[in-house]
């Protein structure tokens, strides 16, 4: 992992004219930070768009970020998650740079960034968020980022240290062939579990994390959207590794049976009687759930597998980056 520290100098790469960026700001009453984000973001990365999506704000978030510069759309789908969908949809682009705009972020590791997107030729850059600021970074957020993250690292391959960041570069065929089903939050979880699952080549750079400035508020809600985002892991574990899902239920079901007919079995075994038939009956249904459970899962190994190479096949076709001459949106 390539470490970079908040007082490391960082020059602006000079990269082709002819190279599309898109930064790609998603918005929700953020009037105290998203002037100083488009900004710095503009300056950082000279040649790029800057996006800013609005998703209902009720202050002015719109106004600061068209005065900085920015090209403002708006997201009526209440969520993160909306809000990236709209704009993977919408931006036609080589390079894609998704970040926040609380301005918690380090616009001047962009080019960096980047710069490791095209020389590596990797489909995603993760920036893991490196912080000694306790207000940056609550420890209820830390806490739940670990947990988090070590949980889809044990499933999917542990190849991403700080799942839950919102800063990261994208390659156009990650973009164009992510589903993006997520509404909310959950969003950075299915990123990086599509990710994984195609075994896309990525890496993860460190980038200084700061606090938001004064009159920003996170919209992050640490038990509420943990839970949603633990819920998600598992929806993507049952879609994506359904034989292991399932295998759990054949295991609990199995061990139910095995204790319920145990004491049935033993005075079966010195009497030659089975005093308590309703038992062993359920026992036996117990048991029958949890071969039902592992024949599912089996089924949809294979669907899986073969929905997995579709999708596979689907992210080849499409190009690292794209002709210079095609046309943005």
């Amino acid at each position: 992992m390539v470490s970079l520290s908040p007082s490391a100098g960082i020059s602006v790469h000079s990269f082709p004219q002819s190279l599309r960026i898109a930064v790609l700001v998603p918005c929700y009453n953020e009037e105290a930070a998203i002037g100083t984000v488009v900004r710095a973001f503009r300056e950082s990365l000279p040649t790029a768009s800057v996006y800013v999506y609005d998703n209902n704000s009720d202050d002015r978030t719109i106004e600061f970020a068209k005065a900085a510069g920015a090209v403002v759309r708006t997201e009526p789908l209440q969520g993160k998650g909306h809000v990236v969908r709209r704009m993977f949809a919408d931006i036609e682009a080589d390079v894609y740079v998704l970040v926040d705009g609380d301005d918690t972020y380090h616009a001047a590791s962009a080019p960096i960034l980047v710069q490791r997107l095209l020389t590596d030729r990797v489909d995603m850059v993760n920036g893991a968020r490196v912080t000694d600021i306790k207000a940056a970074y609550r420890p209820g957020h830390r806490f739940g980022n670990v947990l988090l993250t070590s949980i889809v690292s044990s499933i999917f391959g542990n190849r991403i240290k700080d799942m839950l960041s919102g800063y990261r570069v994208f390659s156009r065929r990650f973009v164009k062939s992510f589903p993006a089903l997520s509404s909310g939050f959950e969003i950075e979880t299915e990123l990086t579990v599509h990710a994984l699952e195609l075994e896309m080549p990525v890496v993860e750079v460190e980038t200084p994390y700061k606090d938001r400035p004064v009159g920003s508020v996170s919209k992050l809600r640490t038990f509420r959207d943990g839970l949603r985002i633990l819920a998600t892991i598992l929806v993507l574990v049952k879609e994506e590794r359904p034989l292991s899902f399932f295998s759990v239920g054949f295991a609990i079901f199995g061990l139910v049976s095995v204790v319920l007919i145990e004491p049935v079995l033993v005075t079966y075994l010195q009497t030659g009687l089975v005093p308590r038939f309703p038992t062993a009956i359920l026992s036996m249904g117990v048991m029958l759930m949890g071969f039902l459970s592992l024949t599912c899962g089996v089924i949809l190994d294979t669907v899986t597998r073969t929905r997995k190479e579709m999708r596979r096949f689907q992210y080849l076709q499409i190009p690292f980056d794209r002709s210079p001459s095609a046309s943005d949106c």
